[in-house]
């Protein structure tokens, strides 16, 4: 089985990359393997143009390379900082850019134009963990935690998967080398509750 981990982070040594590296090595000793990108290592184009718009357009060969991987992952694990209540702009364009129709979801015919929404993707399990410098309580009350939303609802519902979970930490900026390791067992705890060993 293949589990697709994404981070987004600019600067190497983040916090986020020792998630995605306490995931991956989980992941790994339960047996599965791992797709991994690092989007700001690799500069993955964010970049959607209007000749990708349709669904039969063009592509090129790196996105139907990261395509075929999403389409074909059994899982999927996201990692990111909370920018503005949103994903980095580059995670947010290999969303536009990846998550295509057709490919991790359609539309139903004949809905009247409403775009009511069939997903498509092969994962029923997606894991997000995120990190901020906003407590979870400020989070809640004041901006009503719209990664949430936008997870749960607007990506990985719309797309089918149905068993999700999103961790967040925080405070980072005021963190203790206790605290993240503290975290970073919480990743390894998570990661193993929701993929279980190959048996």
């Amino acid at each position: 089985m293949s589990i697709l981990v994404l981070w987004a982070h600019p600067r190497p040594g983040s916090f986020s990359h020792a998630i995605a590296e306490t995931a991956v090595k989980t992941l790994h000793a339960q047996g599965y393997e791992t797709i991994g990108h690092d989007l700001y290592a690799e500069q993955f184009d964010s970049r959607l143009l209007a000749e990708e718009l349709p669904n039969n357009a063009p592509l090129d060969n790196t996105l139907h390379h990261h395509i075929a991987e999403l389409t074909q992952a059994e899982g999927i694990i996201v990692i990111h900082p909370n920018w503005w209540g949103m994903p980095p702009a580059i995670l947010t364009g290999y969303i536009d850019r990846v998550f295509r129709a057709g490919a991790a979801y359609r539309f139903l015919e004949g809905d009247s134009g409403e775009g009511v929404p069939v997903g498509l993707l092969r994962a029923q399990t997606a894991i997000v963990f995120t990190t901020s410098n906003t407590s979870d309580k400020r989070e809640q009350a004041v901006f009503g935690d719209p990664l949430e939303t936008i997870w749960k609802n607007c990506i990985f519902g719309l797309c089918g998967v149905s068993n999700f979970y999103r961790r967040n930490y925080s405070l980072i900026v005021t963190s203790t080398p206790e605290q993240r390791q503290n975290w970073l067992k919480d990743v390894a705890d998570t990661v193993a509750r929701f993929f279980p060993p190959i048996t």
